[in-house]
């Protein structure tokens, strides 16, 4: 078989899923189904409805990746970022996963995921330049 490799700056979404096809197969046959499943757990405003924050994850292989938390500035130091991992942890352990991960900033409280349990098992110098990037775990019992 005859090939070539090509650079694509801002490439097509058509593009990322013909290049994402073979690997799903490949983990597919490897790992089994992952049975993704995504969950939210939204902040409201309660006088406007609006999402003001909240936590957005994916389960999978029996994981849940916490993929975005976002605590409304006005309701920082009141439990609710707490709150909202309890809630998801419970979620999780319903859902029969054995633990939860993240990724997070420096500059974004790693220190909050560590007071809830968590333990960090990676960093990333520099990234981006001159911070760091930490990747916590929860393993569920």
């Amino acid at each position: 078989m005859s090939t070539r490799i090509e650079l694509t700056i801002n490439p097509e979404e058509s593009e990322r899923l013909a290049i994402l096809k073979p690997l799903q197969a490949y983990n597919l046959a490897q790992a089994g189904d992952p049975k993704p499943e995504s969950i939210a757990l939204s902040v409201r405003d309660e006088r406007t409805g609006e999402i003001i924050g909240g936590l957005y994850g994916q389960i999978f292989y029996r994981w849940l990746f916490i993929e975005l938390l976002v605590i409304p500035e006005q309701t920082r130091g009141q439990g609710t970022g707490s709150r909202l991992l309890s809630m998801a942890e419970d979620f999780a352990r319903e859902e029969g996963c054995v633990g939860i991960w993240l990724d997070t900033f420096g500059f974004q409280a790693p220190e909050f995921y560590e007071k809830n349990g968590f333990t960090k098992f990676g960093q990333l110098d520099n990234f981006p330049p001159e911070h760091k990037r930490f990747f916590f775990q929860k393993t569920l019992t």
